[in-house]
């Protein structure tokens, strides 16, 4: 699969799959499995995965742009799909002693069968994602995790879920361990329904661990190893992925906007509100800048991850925060401009505004990315 080739199946299965159900999923806050089935078959949930193990070796360049591509159509999919990339790098990045093990789940994920998404947030340590407040406690060569984690997307749909926990000797909060969790595991459960405001269709339910056994070999990090590996391999595309989220949100406001300002007419004028209202032309123009200007700071955030530097992990920081903005900003811009037919749910402008305000508030925050921001500038630790 070529860079060209992964945008356009997820054109394809945005137009075949996604866009015809996303506003009734959104409604009724349905998960698509049908979503998740042409992802696979597609060959795009082994995107990034090495062609050893069945994958595509694409890089965070075809990464954000099928990301874009699929929240343009329904975002939650798009999150379904960014949070199940994140799993599959964390796997892929399993320490030695675990690759033989993991193996077969990397093959399923490269053969399109299997989903999968990590479960890093707890109640206790709340935006602070890669802090735990649960503990695993030494079982014999595994452990045994109880745990309460929230916001876990495509909760009780994915066939794997990689689970943070503070090691067995942690001292602090960042002393923690990755361990790859399979669904079937006695004692995990969704702990309860998901309803957000927005992203509706993406099932981030809590779940919880109950005293789950996880052996030695899926012990995914080395002890202790696992918030480096927050930092260095989810970290990254994370924010990478959700500003493409971001992206794909003000593309589809832009483009509803001016089928709106198209569509509906003064008719006592005679005219278009596109034609009438220098206004709301204005409003739109503003729109479409703000767009491009996310799509460029997109482009060196992806190539400043192909070619890193200093000011990278800076680069990390910034993007997400400037892309939760610039998604309020246009999905609310394109609330006003189209007025009573969005604020009425007749357009797909109001879904749109949701999921941009639901996709600021996922950890790590506005707030939590500038106070790293700020720290990094000043020179004090972030940690």
């Amino acid at each position: 699969m070529t860079h060209d080739s992964a945008v356009l199946k997820a054109r394809e299965i945005s137009g075949r799959v996604l866009a015809p159900s996303a506003g009734q999923n959104d409604k009724a806050g349905r998960f698509s499995p049908e979503a998740v089935v042409s992802l696979g078959e597609s060959g795009l949930l082994g995107l990034m995965l090495p062609v050893d193990v069945g994958g595509s070796g694409l890089g965070p360049r075809t990464f954000a742009a099928v990301i874009a591509t699929l929240a343009e159509a329904d975002a939650s999919v798009a999150m379904v799909y960014l949070m199940h990339i994140m799993g599959t790098a964390t796997i892929a990045a399993a320490r030695p002693g675990s690759a033989q093990a993991v193996a077969p789940t990397l093959r399923e994920i490269g053969a399109g069968r299997h989903l999968s998404t990590l479960a890093f947030s707890e109640a206790g340590s709340r935006s602070h994602f890669w802090a735990p407040v649960s503990r695993a406690h030494r079982d014999g060569d595994g452990v045994r995790i109880s745990a309460k984690k929230s916001w876990v997307t495509s909760a009780g749909h994915a066939q794997s879920y990689v689970v943070s926990s503070l090691a067995p000797e942690g001292k602090g909060p960042t002393d923690s361990t990755l361990y790859l969790v399979p669904a079937q595991t006695r004692g995990l459960a969704v702990a309860g329904p998901w309803d957000g405001l927005g992203l509706r269709a993406n099932a981030s339910a809590p779940i919880t661990l109950d005293d789950c056994e996880v052996p030695r070999d899926l012990q995914l990090t080395d002890d202790g190893a696992g918030f480096p590996a927050m930092l260095n391999v989810v970290l990254p595309l994370f924010n990478l992925g959700t500003a493409a989220v971001a992206l794909g949100l003000c593309r589809a406001a832009v483009a509803g906007t001016v089928s709106h300002l198209k569509g509906a007419k003064l008719e006592h004028l005679g005219q278009s509100l596109g034609e009438s209202l220098p206004t709301l032309r204005a409003q739109l123009a503003t729109m479409q800048i703000d767009t491009d200007g996310l799509s460029a700071r997109i482009d060196d955030l992806i190539d400043h991850l192909e070619k890193p530097r200093e000011t990278t992990m800076l680069r990390v920081l910034e993007t997400k925060a400037a892309a939760g903005d610039v998604a309020i900003s246009v999905t609310s811009a394109a609330m006003r401009a189209c007025g009573g037919a969005a604020f009425s749910k007749h357009l797909n402008v109001e879904r749109l505004f949701r999921d941009a305000h639901a996709g600021a508030v996922m950890a790590p925050t506005g707030d939590v990315l500038r106070e790293f921001i700020g720290k990094s500038l000043l020179g004090i630790p972030l940690f």
